[in-house]
């Protein structure tokens, strides 16, 4: 990689890694419904102005089918479910549980797809569901059971992901990564919209919340996406794919820089486990031990 190319990557990982603390400082006072609608509404505007200069055309009315299965899999369904599990658990263990993503992707293509079970791949799942285990287990341990639907929801929502970017891979060539970008925003604004409506702002959001909404929309979602179609463009997917294990990194910084929120050795042991896993099931990890 190139000095710009790494600097994008970090770049990205910081950004996606403070989506978790934004939504613990604004879910609060929004509510997990109205905020991710703010999200997607907020982000599906800034990408159209992004459009309108790039004079990017997105086909809406003959791809609708498509852009709102990615907009529920990829955005709406996956958002909701980690700000619903924000509410309780801590940013760092959010940004742990966002990626295990590769792992439910490994898991679903051997038992859906029939993609053969590696060594590497087996051993991958292992060390992942271990690193899940330690940390679920302490974190339960320490809030009680109380916490398992979020814990729950923070590990469906990868599930989530991993969904749609095998839907994405079903339908190659179908739209750019950029009109799969904006397009599924639309989407996803529409579906939470009547959601929305039943389930209003909790209270009255203060500057602060504002704030933090509006980053998370326009920084985190919006500004993140053509951060990554760049880095996919500069030096592959496979590559850009690292950025998996930089965002628990970032995301367990912020929490503790800006939250004050503990890093005990669950949290070193499991994170460690889980990127273990993420990097043998990838493919990242050579047989030699190199990166691939």
């Amino acid at each position: 990689m190139t000095a710009a190319s790494i600097t994008r990557l970090f770049l990205l990982a910081a950004i996606w890694g403070a989506s978790f603390l934004f939504m613990r400082v604004s879910v609060p006072a929004f509510g997990p419904v109205a905020l991710i609608t703010f999200r997607v509404g907020i982000a599906a505007v800034f990408l159209w102005l992004v459009a309108r200069v790039l004079k990017q055309s997105l086909e809406m009315g003959r791809k609708w089918k498509y852009f709102l299965s990615i907009g529920v899999l990829n955005s709406a369904l996956p958002f909701l479910l980690f700000a619903y599990a924000a509410q309780s658990l801590p940013a760092s263990l959010l940004a742990i549980l966002n990626a295990t993503s590769p792992l439910f992707g490994a898991a679903i293509g051997t038992l859906w797809l029939s993609v053969p079970l590696t060594g590497a791949v087996a051993l991958g799942l292992g060390c992942g569901l271990a690193g899940v285990s330690v940390l679920v287990g302490q974190n339960l341990a320490l809030a009680g059971s109380a916490e398992w639907p979020a814990v729950a929801a923070g590990l469906l929502a990868p599930l989530s992901y991993s969904l749609a970017s095998i839907y994405t891979k079903a339908h190659p060539g179908l739209a750019t990564p950029f009109a799969n970008a904006h397009g599924s925003m639309w989407m996803a604004t529409l579906v939470l919209l009547p959601l929305f409506l039943l389930a209003p702002v909790r209270h009255a959001p203060d500057g602060g919340d504002w704030a933090a909404v509006s980053l998370l929309a326009i920084v985190c979602t919006g500004a993140a996406y053509l951060l990554y179609f760049r880095l996919i463009e500069d030096v592959g997917p496979t590559r850009a794919l690292s950025v998996t294990f930089l965002i628990p990194v970032f995301g367990v910084l912020w929490g503790a820089l800006f939250l004050d929120e503990a890093v005990g050795w669950h949290t070193l042991i499991g994170g460690a486990l889980i990127l273990t896993g993420i990097a043998l099931t990838a493919g990242l990890v050579g047989p030699r031990g190199q990166t691939a």
